[in-house]
């Protein structure tokens, strides 16, 4: 389980600064966290949340990770929520354990946080997957 507050590096800004969260509530399989220094109109927030489906061999399991960021529009009055989630939808029934969920994690990580010539982690959304979704690019 989470802690109730995230402050020691869980969470990470562009920059690769600290970002802290706190949980705000939990209810059922899905909790969520607001960054502790957000303005109240402009809510940032991070949702977690898993739905199982299914029995026996075709239980499957859908798990979001989520964060929510209302931000402010060059016009300086509209204000709009930006969205970013990884959904990991696995068959739970005929897996033998969770090195393939890990696998195609790993996948996906590396594809964004990386441009595959090195093996560090980049914040700042110059890895390749990272580049093709805030560009729009193939």
């Amino acid at each position: 389980m989470l802690a109730n507050t995230l402050n020691t590096n869980e969470v990470k800004d562009r920059a690769g600064a600290e970002q802290e969260f706190q949980r705000l509530s939990t209810n059922g399989r899905s909790t969520e966290f607001g960054l502790i220094t957000e303005l109240p109109y402009l809510p940032h927030r991070l949702k977690v949340s898993h739905q199982e489906t299914g029995t026996g061999a075709k239980r499957r399991r859908r798990s979001v990770v989520r964060f929510d960021k209302t931000i402010v529009g060059g016009d300086g009055l509209t204000t709009e929520p930006i969205s970013a989630y990884v959904v990991l939808d696995s068959p739970v029934g005929i897996e033998a354990d969770s090195n393939a969920m890990k696998d195609i994690l790993a996948n996906l990580m590396s594809f964004c946080a990386s441009t595959g010539a090195t093996t560090t982690i980049l914040f700042d959304g110059t890895g390749n997957g990272a580049v093709t979704l805030i560009t729009g690019g193939l």
